[in-house]
């Protein structure tokens, strides 16, 4: 699976950009290999495929993106809940996931095929999973310092993420974007005909 370490902050404005755009690259190229019949998808990668897309339903209520009514727990868990499944269905499928971030598609000495697939969008997903860690480590601030001090006013938790992280906002929307929508991940099994 990935083992990839990062020395990078959870959400810098770099980080989040590469991942989205290797996200965005290895996806589209997926689908291009898919459309021109470079890569015609098994039965156990169709299902699989299928699986994904049901282990990560967004349960948004056909509501598109950003999602700003709800709250930044169920916005990030949303998000990394991808990552999680990606995993699986590696594991279900035998590939393993492998870091993209920085690589173009186009530097492959082999056809794409779903591991690459599935690595591309991994990156996306991963980084929902580090804001996550974030949002859990000023929680944990947060109610450490309520023990410590007299009860004040609490800040909008994605107001107090958004102080640590400038573009945390931006970003995010930008990932529910990839995640969920029309012509977004929502629709993955549609490009796979």
């Amino acid at each position: 699976m990935i083992t990839e370490a990062s020395s990078s902050p959870a959400n810098g404005p770099a980080d989040f950009a590469s991942r989205l755009a290797a996200a965005e690259d290895w996806t589209s190229a997926a689908l291009e290999a898919h459309q021109e019949g470079l890569w015609v998808l098994t039965g156990t990668e169709r299902q699989i495929l299928a699986d994904v897309k049901a282990a990560t339903n967004p349960l948004h209520g056909g509501h598109l993106p950003p999602h700003d009514d709800e709250s930044v727990y169920v916005r990030l868990g949303r998000i990394s809940n991808w990552a999680g499944v990606l995993r699986l269905a590696a594991r279900a499928g035998g590939w393993e996931l492998h870091p993209v971030v920085g690589m173009h598609p186009s530097s492959l000495t082999r056809p794409i095929g779903m591991p690459d697939l599935l690595s591309g969008i991994y990156a996306l997903a991963e980084q929902g999973e580090r804001w996550q860690q974030l949002m859990l480590a000023t929680i944990a601030g947060r109610n450490a310092a309520a023990r410590e001090q007299p009860p004040q006013p609490r800040q909008d938790l994605g107001q107090a993420l958004a102080e640590l992280e400038p573009r945390f906002a931006k970003d995010l929307a930008t990932a529910e974007g990839f995640f969920t929508g029309p012509g977004s991940l929502d629709d993955l099994s549609h490009f796979f005909y």
